[in-house]
């Protein structure tokens, strides 16, 4: 399985504090079975100044930690990246992470604030799919205006939006309705995928395998394969998955 969303990296946000900490959290993925991680860590301006350059360094450290612990773990640097004006500006400085490119479009792990969608958001989408990149809107069925109002993210897949709905939510782990909006997007036919967004091994673990489970039993395992290896790999850059 192909995890594109994910806080491994030590000292940089919410994730975990220290390398050992990040170690035991890849080794968790691996045995999930987990193949391949996207390390997203979050771009905000106003809780954490992180940027591409500023990760980099961070993110070839720990991926030659993962190599001498022999933990069969392949990594690739990511960033979930806040909805907010400065983001315009680290994508013009070539300093937003993107998660890889498909069909041209380059993909963009796009977050909203927790509480609500602001106003403008449309018009932001708009602005990043003219510069070809296609936003991958994280875990929108735990945004409180979307569980609320599922309604609210037409806007965003009928513009060309993707989805990325956390790997908990199809589980159950975050409440019943978000459970009951992520199946209700899924459902509805959107181009949607899962990912763990695991940030600690207590209560946000990298577990995708239940989610794959979860999927396989209520739609099948051709839906399962396609949220947690087909359509990951393509952003991955990974062929023939």
């Amino acid at each position: 399985m192909i995890d594109l969303h994910c806080h491994f990296l030590p000292g940089i946000d919410d994730g975990p504090e220290t390398v050992d900490e990040a170690l035991a959290l890849a080794r968790a993925a691996v045995a999930d079975g987990i193949t391949h991680s996207m390390l997203t860590s979050h771009i905000d301006p106003d809780r954490y100044v992180n940027q591409r350059s500023s990760l980099e360094g961070v993110f070839a450290s720990f991926a030659e930690q993962i190599r001498a612990a022999r933990i069969p773990l392949e990594l690739r640097l990511g960033g979930e990246a806040r909805l907010c004006p400065e983001l315009m500006d680290l994508i013009a400085d070539n300093q937003a992470p993107f998660l890889g490119e498909v069909d041209g479009w380059r993909i963009l792990l796009l977050e909203f604030p927790h509480h609500l969608i602001p106003v403008g958001s449309s018009r932001f989408i708009y602005s990043l799919l003219k510069l070809k990149i296609r936003p991958l809107i994280a875990h929108p069925e735990r945004n409180k205006a979307v569980m609320a109002q599922p309604d609210r993210i037409l806007e965003f897949t009928d513009a060309g939006c993707w989805l990325q709905l956390t790997a908990g939510s199809l589980s159950g782990r975050f409440g019943v309705v978000a459970q009951k909006v992520a199946f209700g997007l899924v459902e509805g036919g959107f181009h949607c995928l899962a990912a763990t967004d695991a940030h600690n091994l207590g209560s946000r673990p990298p577990l995708l395998s239940e989610a794959r489970d979860v999927l396989a039993l209520r739609y099948g395992d051709a839906i399962a394969h396609s949220m947690v290896v087909e359509r990951p790999a393509r952003i991955f850059g990974i062929q023939g998955a």
